[in-house]
């Protein structure tokens, strides 16, 4: 039974608060209590908005005790990654050059969460400029894991992870290229969705042609993600990926909130360790057979198998560069030393490749589009893991290796993420239990280009199996041990070199 608000779901939190049950003060209250109590161990929440939190949720209660409309985010507090403006707080992007950069204004993104009662906490935590799976930065310094303070929160939402873990919000922003919502769920023990596409415009989008990048819902559980997504869903035509005619969009964003029944036992379920092409741990292996293993009886058929996914790495490490070509060589070419070693190394990746590697990409991107498409038409889901490694140290940059197997990039390792954000399918990382060091696992869940309701319905519906399992369930960071642990900032190689 949840005692404290801080630890309620946020659909939960919104009727509470609707019955007049729950004060959105109280619930402010609490999110901050949480924070103030452990971040010193984890560092996820990097720029701290508590007194205008604080009258946010005071005049949210007023507006419930006056009887007025209620948006559908009233009162819950909201977790901003460090990519997203908040008036007022900071956004550097986790890099030096942004150091000081504080906006005056609501980008369109938050400006609609906060429309629709959302209440910022903060800022949550990310790599330089969004680009690795480790939350370390030379503005803010590390994140640590919620699970395991000395193992890394992923990226490059990985304070949004961990602040939703730890209790700061219910709800929280991130963004995903290759895997930057997902892995940080995954390690975190919460939930990351990458929509379809234009199902969240992105406004501010450098590079219409290549849609790796997209923003979307991170929280708790299935259900408050479809939630956070009903509203992060909107209507923009400044995003060439967001069909808008007459005013509407292809999809009716408020459907994510209320998500249809799915029966699992009609559903043709494709299962895979590692898509044919990425190197995956032992360990993760275990951890999927045995999640495959438990879940299997709930879906009408399960077979091994999966898209042909022949060429991902060099798709993606050509237009990923592309890119970072195209945002960052005005700050390479400026301001070298204040560029952290990913955001170089890609932007140095790019130059190297010619206008023939850029086509080839794109063709073979097409390619490989077309063959994921042909594939959904027999199967509805596909399973995977989220990550092909458990969580590392920290003080890591990037794996090296994976089973004795060199990585070529520093991103390699998200391999199982990337597969799916070439094809341009929605995705959605769901956690599954804890591995024999009690970390977090993270099970994928892939469905069919623009089925993200569906793909949502889904994953609720597994979610709900696991929940019941014996030995999966849903995993909970130890708080007292967070609490009475030492500063992060004092460990050795907090701040990325």
């Amino acid at each position: 039974m949840v005692t404290d608000p801080s630890d309620l779901s946020a659909r939960e939190a919104r009727r509470l608060i609707a019955r007049k049950a729950l004060s959105p003060v109280e619930l402010a209250e609490a999110c901050i209590a949480r924070a103030e109590r452990l971040d010193h161990a984890v560092n996820a929440l990097v720029a701290r908005d508590f007194d205008r939190l604080r009258d946010g949720a005071r005049k949210a209660e007023a507006a419930v005790m006056a009887g007025d409309p209620l948006g559908a985010l009233h009162g819950l507090p909201l977790a901003v990654k460090d990519m997203e403006d908040v008036a007022g707080l900071p956004t550097t992007y986790g890099s030096e050059i942004f150091r000081d950069n504080v906006p005056g204004q609501d980008d369109a993104f938050v400006a609609s969460l906060r429309g629709a009662g959302a209440l910022p906490v903060g800022k949550t935590n990310v790599p330089e400029w969004s680009a690795g799976g480790n939350t370390r930065n030379r503005v803010y310094g590390t994140t640590a894991n919620a699970f395991d303070l000395s193992r890394n929160a992923a990226g490059s939402s990985g304070g949004s992870a961990v602040a939703l873990a730890l209790g700061y919000a219910p709800l929280a922003t991130g963004s995903d290229m290759g895997g930057s919502l997902r892995t940080p769920a995954a390690y975190a023990g919460v939930v990351g969705f990458r929509p379809s596409p234009g199902v969240v415009p992105a406004e501010g989008r450098a590079h219409g042609a290549l849609p790796l990048s997209t923003k979307g819902p991170m929280a708790r559980n299935v259900g408050d993600a479809a939630l956070l997504l009903s509203i992060m869903a909107r209507p923009d035509p400044r995003d060439p990926y967001t069909v808008v005619s007459e005013g509407r969009m292809a999809w009716e964003p408020g459907g994510f909130a209320s998500l249809p029944q799915c029966d699992l036992s009609s559903l043709r379920v494709a299962v895979t360790p590692d898509f044919g092409f990425t190197p995956t741990e032992a360990r993760v292996r275990a951890l999927f057979s045995r999640a495959v293993s438990t879940l299997s009886s709930a879906f009408g058929a399960v077979e091994e198998t999966h898209p042909h996914s022949g060429g991902a790495d060099r798709i993606f490490a050509v237009l990923r560069s592309l890119a970072f070509l195209t945002s960052f060589s005005d700050h390479i070419e400026n301001t070298p030393a204040l560029v952290g070693p990913n955001v170089t190394a890609n932007v140095i990746e790019g130059q190297g490749y010619s206008a023939k590697d850029a086509a080839q990409a794109l063709t073979a991107q097409t390619a490989y589009q077309q063959r994921w498409g042909s594939f959904f038409e027999d199967w509805d889901i596909l399973i995977s893991p989220t990550a092909t490694l458990q969580p590392r140290p920290w003080t890591e940059l990037a794996p090296t290796q994976i089973d004795g197997r060199p990585t070529e990039s520093y991103y390699q390792w998200l391999g199982l993420a990337y597969a799916s954000t070439i094809a341009g399918h929605p995705s959605i990382s769901i956690p599954c239990g804890v591995d024999e060091d009690g970390l977090p696992f993270g099970l994928q869940i892939i469905g069919q280009r623009h089925e993200d309701r569906r793909l949502l319905a889904a994953a609720a519906e597994v979610e709900a199996v696991i929940a019941s399992a014996s030995g999966l369930g849903h995993p909970r960071p130890d708080l007292d041990a967070i609490a009475a642990a030492p500063p992060l900032s004092k460990a050795e190689g907090f701040m990325l070199p």
